[in-house]
């Protein structure tokens, strides 16, 4: 009988259930300075008051065997491949461990291949990048740099990396049925299924794909410890509970779940190519004239290589869309995640979601452009999500 009250931003949410409109995934949006969730959006939805009084057995039915499946909470269970949202980690292992310098360039022709293996792991770009440093690789997102540096990590410096920015793990989200995605190693393929890690998967690994599994909440939260230099809060959707009876009220401070041990500059120049990403690289589309915004493109594959134009693919076998991203770049108060299921292409399809949703955070807190913590929502208030042009 309490009273619970959110972190919740009304009109975030509205703004983000807006973004989506149509489309298949999730927007998750917290500050990361505190992990106080702000928009928790999956889409399709359904309407919750008709369980109130008991739902009748049609209606239960046709939304449990609808193929759009709306009782499935994307934000929270949905479990896709990262895709390129994963290599500034992949990155930042390589400059911590000493595998890589900023400025050491790879060349790029177009693909990959293991010594003593003709096996060719094709870029994204057919026809090459050329020559690839550490901040060329993540503003323009070239497979073949992180093929490479995979391959010179191997897969137990990768692993312990990516799992320090909190994936293969729940984050501790205050509400329950959280998916904790899968970060593969040898011992878990072994384990799981009998079998040796190859060399292969270790190259698979570093763009995103082969086992690799997040949610959109999980990722919200790595890219808002990106964000925070390093200091991970654990997400939560309760800010305070009040007793009706009493009147008393029992606030829910941010929990630190940890901290990322890595050099200030090493962190300051992952985030300066993050904006990279933004101004000249894969996610253009994000790029916003009212504040900074840094982030990372991901197409992740839902099926084995294919060629062809997209148009000719089936859609439940396109490509999902990611953007990952935080602003204002100078002093962070806003982590965003966007996955749009079978979408094709991160920076096209997530990365203007992205944009729509961030802008509206600075409209209606205009002082968090100045670094400052958001306080009293601006006057205008938000385009009810009816009276949107549809896209």
């Amino acid at each position: 009988g309490s009273d619970i009250y959110l972190t919740l931003d009304a009109g975030l949410q509205d703004e983000a259930i807006a973004a989506l409109d149509n489309y298949r995934g999730a927007i998750v949006v917290l500050d990361p300075n505190t992990g106080a969730i702000l928009a928790f959006v999956s889409k399709p939805a359904y309407d919750p008051n008709a369980f109130v009084n008991g739902i009748s057995r049609s209606m239960y039915q046709s939304l449990s065997t609808s193929p759009n499946r709306p009782l499935f909470n994307r934000a929270l269970q949905g479990q896709y491949p990262p895709g390129s949202t994963v290599k500034p980690l992949v990155a930042l292992a390589g400059l911590q461990y000493g595998v890589r310098t900023a400025d050491q360039a790879t060349w790029c022709p177009g693909w990959y291949t293991l010594p003593n293996d003709p096996h060719q792991y094709r870029d994204w770009l057919r026809t090459g990048h050329g020559n690839m440093n550490l901040k060329f690789s993540i503003a323009h997102s070239c497979d073949v740099y992180y093929y490479t540096l995979a391959h010179d990590l191997g897969i137990r410096r990768l692993h312990e990396m990516l799992a320090r920015f909190g994936l293969g793990a729940i984050t501790g989200v205050d509400i329950p049925g959280e998916a904790g995605g899968l970060l593969p190693s040898p011992e878990w393929k072994k384990r799981a299924r009998k079998q040796p890690w190859y060399p292969g998967e270790t190259i698979s690994a570093a763009i995103g794909q082969g086992y690799v599994t997040v949610t959109p909440l999980q990722m919200a939260s790595v890219i808002g410890t990106v964000a925070n230099d390093g200091l991970s809060i654990k997400p939560r959707l309760v800010q305070a509970v009040m007793n009706r009876t009493t009147g008393d009220r029992a606030e829910f401070p941010p929990t630190v779940r940890g901290k990322v041990a890595v050099k200030p500059a090493t962190i300051a120049l992952i985030k300066s190519a993050l904006a990279d990403v933004v101004t000249k690289g894969t996610a253009t589309r994000a790029k916003s004239p009212l504040v900074t915004i840094g982030g990372k493109t991901g197409t992740a594959q839902t099926a084995a290589l294919r060629t062809g134009p997209e148009k000719d693919i089936p859609k439940k076998f396109r490509d999902h869309a990611w953007f990952v991203a935080f602003a204002p770049v100078e002093a962070p108060r806003i982590a965003v995640a966007v996955l749009a299921e079978h979408m094709g292409h991160g920076g096209s399809a997530a990365a203007p979601l992205a944009k729509d949703v961030i802008e509206a955070y600075v409209k209606a807190y205009p002082q968090v452009l100045q670094g400052a913590p958001p306080s009293g929502r601006a006057k205008s208030p938000a385009v009810p999500v009816d009276a949107r042009p549809k896209t």
